[in-house]
């Protein structure tokens, strides 16, 4: 799955989608792709990390505490 970093919009893609879908996990597994090819893999803080659309993450994914906010 590729997700974006905020800061640059370059691609990231999580090697790891379990870890990103788990809010208990504040850091993912991910290769940048920039450049002619990916990267080697390094973790990512899932709060420097959007869809590429520009769209954030949902709260489920990282905030374990989600369903006490409302």
């Amino acid at each position: 799955m590729f997700v974006a970093e905020k800061a640059t919009g370059h691609l990231i893609e999580v090697l790891d989608t379990q870890a990103l879908f788990d809010p208990h996990i504040q850091q993912v597994t991910g290769s940048l792709h920039y450049g002619e090819e990916a990267q080697d893999p390094e973790p990512y803080a899932k709060s420097g990390l959007a869809f590429p659309s520009g769209e954030p993450l949902p709260v489920c994914w990282t905030d374990p505490n989600y369903r006490r906010h409302r």
